[in-house]
């Protein structure tokens, strides 16, 4: 994977990736003290019992399982090599003992095999489970076909394992990764909405202000103390917006007085820097909007303040623009009306601009439909449906 794509703060818990294939200190200790303990009692008891008898034997192989259960120490490291010296280690406490299964004195080398197949590249993690399958033969002569196929299942089952272990991980980096676009997308979207809007009534009262700053120092004034307005408001909004997606954001009930957020009930505050402007804005509401869900008042919040931005920047000759808000009990239905001329570039066709896209993604995000395009007589639509009980 490439390293620009993966997110900084990515969880390092379970089996690490293709990459490097270390585990976090925590979780290698973890694994080795089960799997040295799960080494130690099956083979190393089976070699207690298998060599009560022969001498020499029985301390040399206790030795050979002991050095089994340290290797795994480095399993997660170095599994290519670990998986060698087991499977040998293994090997020799078969032949010195060969009351032991092949497939108990082999034990280590199949835990290593698992956790081979779940940190390293898959051709890798093949070409080790075929060298695993070249002791077959001594397993048919050892225990016939019962005795080749309880080794044969015991080494597929530890190298699927490690693959199901594999996709699992895989598939919980995935999600992070979309969780975090999904996020950064969430905040391009707010800052996107607070800054446009803003921007393009203070750039216009701007222009105003200087067009009359001689002849009218009175109306420009009046525009200059709208900028400073809109600017406030602004700074108001990033700082919610800051506070909400920031890691010290204020707990509920801490009794810290909240500025009110964007919604449904602040079109007037919305609608009033636009009106400065010059251009008439009407505002109709029916049914009650107070007690809409969260995402449903923001979502239809955004959609007008976005479409008034684009009159504002993108409506030719527009002095009026006419914004309807119809709450019913099933549905929000919002719809924004200018009457300036539509110049070519404004259509409603695929990726015509960073603001209709977003206005169709909010939508979207709370099961509804948005469209917007230009009107045969004149003007442009922007009309928004967000049902209540997909977003509840």
């Amino acid at each position: 994977m490439d390293r620009s794509s993966r997110p900084p703060d990515e969880p390092d818990e379970g089996f690490a990736g293709e990459a490097h294939g270390e585990l976090p200190p925590r979780t290698a200790r973890a694994l080795w003290r089960g799997s040295a303990a799960l080494v130690l009692a099956v083979p190393g008891t089976s070699v207690l019992v298998a060599g009560a008898e022969h001498g020499w034997r029985l301390p040399l192989s206790l030795a050979l399982v002991l050095s089994q259960a340290c290797a795994l120490r480095w399993q997660a490291r170095v599994p290519v090599a670990v998986l060698a010296a087991n499977a040998a280690t293994g090997l020799a406490v078969w032949a010195l003992l060969p009351a032991v299964t092949l497939t108990g004195a082999l034990l280590a080398a199949q835990v290593t095999l698992c956790v081979l197949s779940a940190t390293r590249l898959r051709r890798v993690s093949v070409r080790a489970l075929a060298a695993m399958g070249l002791p077959t033969p001594l397993a048919f002569e050892a225990g016939g076909p019962a005795g080749l196929a309880v080794y044969l299942l015991t080494v597929v089952l530890a190298w699927t394992a490690g693959q199901w272990r594999r996709a699992q991980r895989e598939r919980t980096r995935a999600e992070t990764r979309r969780a975090v676009v999904e996020e950064r997308a969430r905040i391009a979207r707010e800052v996107h909405d607070v800054v446009a809007h803003t921007l393009s009534v203070m750039v216009i009262q701007a222009g105003a202000a200087d067009d009359v700053f001689t002849q009218r120092p009175d109306q420009a004034r009046q525009a200059l103390r709208a900028i400073e307005t809109g600017a406030r408001s602004a700074l108001g909004e990033l700082r919610l917006l800051l506070r909400a997606f920031g890691p010290d954001a204020p707990q509920e009930h801490t009794g810290e007085q909240r500025e009110p957020g964007p919604s449904l009930a602040r079109l007037d505050e919305l609608a009033a820097p636009v009106r400065a402007t010059g251009m008439t804005v009407r505002l109709h509401r029916e049914g009650a909007t107070d007690a809409l869900p969260a995402a449903v008042d923001l979502a239809a919040y955004r959609i007008v303040q976005e479409a008034l931005t684009n009159t504002l920047r993108h409506a030719a000759g527009a002095d009026e623009v006419s914004v309807r808000v119809t709450a019913g009990k099933e549905c929000v239905e919002v719809t924004v009306v200018d009457n300036g001329r539509t110049p070519q570039g404004r259509s409603a066709g695929p990726g015509t601009g960073r603001g209709l896209v977003g206005m169709k993604e909010r939508a979207r995000l709370v099961g509804g439909t948005l469209r917007a395009g230009p009107l045969p007589h004149g003007g442009f639509e922007v009309a928004a449906r967000l049902p209540l009980e997909d977003a509840a």
